[in-house]
């Protein structure tokens, strides 16, 4: 048996998982996130602010006392979006070799999508392949087609934090904010479909946290439910909807909706609306949505 832990360290988030893995087997230990907007003005300004810094450092010191508390025996630490485009990345990666003794690894867009794919489509029936799997962060989003392992995947700087700083400004937003979103998200959408065949799956599969909260918005939930959420088919209609939904609403009655994390009330509006353009670029007629994603990749890589 192996005892691993992954860290995926995006631009809105920042979440561990613990795991054991044996002969194949994946039992989790521990799955937490901490809301750290690690990415705070890095689209506009190129560098991370330093109180993003703070609150990034702070939540890995609760993540090395996990590891330690666990008796993790492999580590590995995997940062994105963010981090490629701060030109100040070492302030933030010396500060976690020091709490955690290890290199953080500010992997390209094409091993982010690599992992996003492993993670996403671990549980599911080839026979429902090919898959898309669509991966909206923070900063960036990643397309990755394939079957049992990816054919082809690209990696387009829109993502909710990026979105809401560059154009949704305000909340609601106003009609111009979002054409102007729009533009800015169909443009890089085409710039993936030039790489990847968007629209030939069989199974469209989406990860993360816009897209599992888009899912329990669609599900009517009470309350955020993973279990509810993981595969659960999400109609394009109702994507939608959701998104629309959002975009009428202010931040207090986003933040008042039950299944809503209160890390996301301020960039959720933008992630639904790339959510949306994607399905009416892809012709999906639904997609599944995953709690397992690049954080399970990640794991999973560790197995080896």
């Amino acid at each position: 048996m192996s005892r691993v832990a992954a860290i995926d360290c995006g631009t809105n988030s920042i979440r561990l998982l613990i795991a054991d893995i044996t002969n194949g087997n994946f039992k989790e230990v521990l799955r937490t996130m901490e809301i750290v907007r690690l990415g705070q003005g890095v689209d506009q300004n190129k560098a991370f602010h330093p109180d993003a810094i703070d609150r990034t450092l702070a939540a890995v010191e609760k993540f090395a006392g996990h590891i330690k508390s666990k008796g993790v025996e492999k580590v590995r630490f995997c940062a994105t979006s963010a981090t490629r485009d701060a030109s100040n990345r070492e302030l933030f990666t010396d500060g976690v070799k020091k709490i955690l003794g290890i290199e953080v690894e500010v992997i390209p867009g094409e091993e982010e999508a690599r992992l996003s794919f492993i993670g996403a489509t671990k549980e599911l029936s080839q026979n429902d392949g090919p898959f898309l799997v669509v991966d909206i962060g923070g900063g960036s989003t990643e397309f990755v087609f394939g079957n049992e392992s990816v054919d082809s995947a690209k990696s387009v700087n829109i993502g909710c934090v990026r979105m809401s700083e560059r154009h949704l400004i305000d909340q609601p937003p106003s009609m111009a904010q979002i054409s102007q979103a729009i533009i800015d998200i169909d443009i890089a959408i085409a710039q993936a479909a030039a790489i990847v065949p968007i629209s030939e799956a069989k199974t469209l599969v989406a990860v993360a946290g816009t897209a599992t909260t888009v899912a329990a918005a669609a599900l009517k939930l009470e309350q955020y439910d993973r279990y509810l959420i993981h595969l659960s088919r999400i109609s394009a209609t109702s994507v939608h909807q959701v998104a629309g939904m959002f975009q009428s609403l202010d931040k207090d009655q986003i933040a008042s909706l039950g299944y809503m994390h209160p890390g996301r009330v301020d960039v959720i509006t933008s992630g639904a609306l790339i959510l949306s353009r994607i399905m009416a670029a892809t012709g999906s007629s639904e997609f599944v949505a995953s709690e397992s994603d690049i954080l399970d990749g990640i794991a999973w890589s560790l197995s080896n």
